[in-house]
């Protein structure tokens, strides 16, 4: 696994623009799990605005590390956020889009998407494998949406599971570390 690590938002949109561009180039199916939070608009606007017209979006498929159990036209929707900074503002087709269903149960949507990457994705080492992932880290320590007070989550057997925030409740349906630790390339933001 490579992990990439830049010390401005700016240089990592520009150098995550570069890494998607280059992917896209290489004429295979790429399959990226995508981060919500601030962090990814500035580099989601720096591809739409810089790379979106040079981009193979044909080429590549996008997914979601994981997602708030809220419809997708909530504002604390990851997929929104990415339909705002970049998917209206670029030509990807809508069959290369395979957004966790935040609408749905948390249970039943963990076990749907979990077949869905094990579907779409290559296996390798019995675990979906991604080309690239992208990560972000909150104030409170998360990453996906694993949270320090459930870590055990990281560890979990499942390709999918459901976290809580620990202060507001609200349900998540999140990727597992076995899944993130299998990509091929992991870019970690902050």
């Amino acid at each position: 696994m490579n992990i990439t690590v830049s010390s401005s938002k700016d240089s990592l949109a520009e150098e995550f623009a570069y890494v998607l561009k280059e992917m896209s180039d290489t004429g295979e199916k790429i399959h990226v799990a995508l981060s919500g939070g601030s962090t990814p608009k500035v580099i989601f606007d720096y591809i739409a605005d810089e790379l979106g017209d040079d981009i193979l979006w044909d080429n590549i498929n996008f997914y979601w590390g994981d997602e708030r159990c809220v419809p997708p036209t909530d504002s604390e929707s990851n997929y929104k956020m990415t339909v705002d900074h970049l998917l209206s503002k670029v030509d990807m087709p809508e069959e290369n889009i395979f957004r966790v269903l935040g609408e749905n149960d948390p249970e039943e949507e963990a076990i749907r998407y979990s077949k869905i990457l094990e579907n779409e994705l290559p296996i390798v080492n019995g675990i979906p494998q991604f080309d690239l992932v992208m990560l972000g880290m909150g104030d409170d320590g998360h990453t996906v949406s694993i949270f320090p007070y459930n870590i055990e989550l990281w560890d979990a057997k499942e390709t999918c599971v459901v976290a809580v925030h620990p202060d507001s409740g609200q349900k998540r349906v999140t990727i597992t570390g076995k899944v993130v630790n299998n990509a091929k390339a992991v870019a970690f933001i902050s």
